[in-house]
């Protein structure tokens, strides 16, 4: 969720920081905030407020020789998004400055316990975080005072702090939220992700958590040192070059990042299936299948987007490898846990890898003594690095909010291990995956035609996407992307409960959108389908050519039938994407939403 960015070097410190935040903003905020040491008046400035990072550039004077600054992009949890709640946030004497991406869980406890004199100006727990540093620093060094501090939190937390005494250190902590530090001859960056470290870094390190970092200026040179939470010094991790693919943040002449990864689906299968399949076979790490080897129950946990993929990734374990599967969602499974098989593996999807709900159960599993596999786009990330192993879905950078390319990684990725773990299976997935990528293209191909229908159809406040078995399970993806884009109220709902309990909410011209791409169930959908018309819904059908009608809205080409989920949310992604774009709304940024999901 929210993004953290420091940097301290020869660069302009406030245009790093600032160009980091701006790369940050797909993980959404609703206010944006730097402090950065000004040498022209010998201090500490902050710039603060609601809005876009934009904002801090046009706004605000920044001197071109300041070489320290940290920032921060807030997704609201403590307190409204105004300018009080904004990072950074000082001490009550303005000592000290904090950036803070988590949640403390005992803020309030520690308030009462340590801070009862103190005035707050926020809402915030962070503003909690910063005043116990103050307050633990009066007796002991800075560094200790963090130490203390940290000692006392419950929850995640990924922290910069300056203290407005010494212009020359930056102090981070990382535990449970993401935290990476990039480094050059020019100076030291530290960031939530990676892209925050393009062009100002040329390797990067991952942080473990309990980590306490030091950064800082010694002449001419800038250095930092690892230390744990009791202040022994820790080795630093491996480095990883900076060879990313910098292209991949530009729009590549698409008018919106949505866009430009949706038509960037068919190249992600294509990518996925260089990867996994040599010589026309599949390629799975042995180790991997190992873990299934007589397990009599799949646990897939996920949220989101990637909870839509895990319900289709159960039909793929049960029809293909024939392994009994169950899908829930990472936030309730880490609370109220069931009643688990004693011989079963868990799956954990995420496309960040750093969802704090899933990393919830992944402890919970491990101390268990289950394996874990991770299914993720990031394969440096948390939950890759912690699960026992990981698959990679090799979908590429994606900046907007709404997953489109990942959730298609997902879903080709699960549906190749599947079939790696099945002996007996006919699916032919090298030839079927090949043909779903060129059904793919021909959908991106002809998106135009989605736009116009999209101004025939979608018109009012509320929409309704049905359909049975698989087709529900996209059913319930497609309704997330069009509320989530465009704040029209959506439902996406197996076809058969329509009549018990939603039909009540069908009104004259209400869309309600079909998905058919399985025969045996072509005739009961339609018929679902016909009862919201007969109350005056405004219908539209998305099909396979062998299961259309003469008057279906949107028919694609024919996949084989458990792939069809690849090409059926190609049409409700573009739906989605031009009801938006129609509305004018943030296409690429909505409102509220944020792309990683880094607190409980």
């Amino acid at each position: 969720m929210c993004g953290i960015v420091g940097y301290i070097g020869q660069e302009k410190a406030s245009d790093v920081v600032i160009k980091g935040l701006e790369r940050l903003e797909y993980r959404g905020y609703d206010s944006c905030g730097i402090t950065f040491y000004n040498p022209e008046e010998s201090k500490f400035i902050t710039n603060k407020d609601t809005g876009r990072v934009a904002k801090l550039l046009n706004d605000n004077h920044y001197p071109d020789n300041n070489h320290l600054a940290i920032g921060h992009t807030r997704w609201a949890t403590h307190g409204v998004a105004n300018h009080q709640n904004t990072h950074p946030h000082y001490s009550m004497s303005e000592r000290f400055v904090i950036v803070h991406n988590g949640v403390i869980d005992n803020h309030k406890e520690l308030t009462f316990k340590y801070l009862h004199d103190y005035e707050f100006r926020s809402e915030t727990d962070t503003e909690v975080i910063v005043n116990l540093i103050e307050e633990f620093a009066k007796k002991i060094s800075v560094v200790e005072a963090i130490r203390k501090t940290i000692s006392l939190l419950d929850g995640s937390y990924a922290l910069l702090v300056i203290d407005t005494n010494d212009t020359d250190r930056i102090y981070a902590v990382k535990n449970k939220s993401p935290l990476l530090i990039g480094e050059s001859d020019k100076g030291i960056v530290l960031g939530s992700d990676v892209l925050a470290f393009v062009n100002y870094a040329d390797y990067y390190y991952l942080l473990e958590d309990n980590s306490v970092i030091t950064v800082e200026r010694i002449k001419d040179k800038f250095v930092f040192e690892i230390f744990d939470t009791i202040g022994l010094k820790i080795g630093k991790p491996e480095k990883h070059p900076m060879d990313f693919v910098t292209d991949e943040l530009d729009k590549a002449g698409f008018e919106h990042y949505m866009l430009k990864e949706i038509s960037e689906q068919p190249t992600v299968v294509r990518k996925i299936m260089s990867e996994y399949m040599v010589d026309n076979k599949l390629r799975v790490s042995p180790d991997i299948k190992a873990m299934f080897h007589q397990v009599e129950r799949v646990y897939i946990l996920a949220a989101g987007t990637s909870y839509h993929a895990g319900l289709i990734g159960k039909i793929y374990f049960e029809e293909i490898a024939k392994i009994p599967a169950e899908v829930f969602i990472a936030s309730e499974f880490a609370y109220n846990e069931p009643l688990i098989e004693p011989k079963s593996v868990f799956v954990l999807i995420s496309q960040s890898g750093e969802t704090a709900d899933l990393r919830a159960c992944l402890m919970n599993v491990k101390e268990q003594g289950f394996k874990t596999l991770s299914i993720t786009n990031v394969p440096t990330s948390t939950l890759a690095r912690e699960a026992d192993a990981t698959l990679n879905i090799y979908a590429g950078t994606e900046i907007a909010v709404a997953s489109t390319k990942a959730y298609v990684g997902e879903l080709a990725v699960l549906a190749i291990l599947a079939r790696s773990l099945s002996i007996q299976h006919s699916l032919d997935l090298v030839y079927e995956m090949s043909r779903a990528a060129v059904a793919m293209e021909n959908i991106v191909d002809k998106r135009d035609y989605i736009h116009e229908v999209v101004q025939q159809t979608i018109k009012g406040e509320h929409c309704f996407y049905i359909g049975r078995g698989i087709d529900y399970f996209v059913a319930l993806e497609a309704a997330l992307k069009l509320k989530e884009i465009t704040y029209i109220h959506t439902d996406g709902l197996a076809a058969g409960e329509l009549k018990h309990g939603p039909m009540a909410l069908i009104e004259k011209d209400v869309p309600v959108i079909a998905i058919i791409s399985q025969d045996h169930i072509n005739n009961n959908t339609r018929s679902n389908l016909e009862e919201a018309k007969a109350r005056e819904a405004k219908p539209l059908v998305i099909s396979l050519e062998n299961t259309s009608k003469g008057n279906d809205d949107i028919v694609l080409m024919d996949v084989h039938r458990l792939l069809s989920p690849l090409i059926t949310i190609i049409p409700a992604q573009l739906i989605a994407y031009y009801k938006a774009l129609d509305l004018g709304v943030d296409i690429d940024k909505p409102r509220n939403l944020a792309k990683s999901a880094t607190v409980e």
